[in-house]
């Protein structure tokens, strides 16, 4: 499975991102598929995840402001942030789990205060 993240950048607090992730496999094979963050320490910590099943999960800071959602027709899965804030900065990663856990590129947002 390949993954390619789009979307990070520049915004200031308050501000909206939205990341898109391109999976090369049809995403309602994938077991889960989802975002993390790493922010200024090495672990990457969960944003949002989603199952075939619309199953979804978000971590207790991304509630009520990020949206996860898929596209089944390109295979993609975004995550609209909102009301973003300068700890949510850092490198998001797209994450899918097929047997194995894969991961994209990596895009880096950054929230100016």
């Amino acid at each position: 499975v390949q993954l390619q993240a789009s979307g990070g950048g520049l915004v200031q607090a308050g501000g909206s991102l939205r990341l898109s992730c391109a999976s090369s496999r049809n995403i309602l094979t994938l077991k889960a598929s989802g975002w993390y963050r790493q922010g200024s320490g090495n672990q990457r910590e969960l944003v949002a995840t989603i199952s075939p099943g619309n199953q979804i999960k978000y971590s207790d800071s991304a509630k009520g402001r990020f949206t996860i959602s898929r596209d089944v027709a390109k295979n993609m899965v975004n995550l609209q942030m909102n009301s973003l804030k300068p700890e949510d900065a850092g490198v998001y990663y797209c994450y899918a789990h097929f047997g194995v856990d894969y991961w994209g590129q990596g895009t880096l947002v950054t929230v100016s205060s």
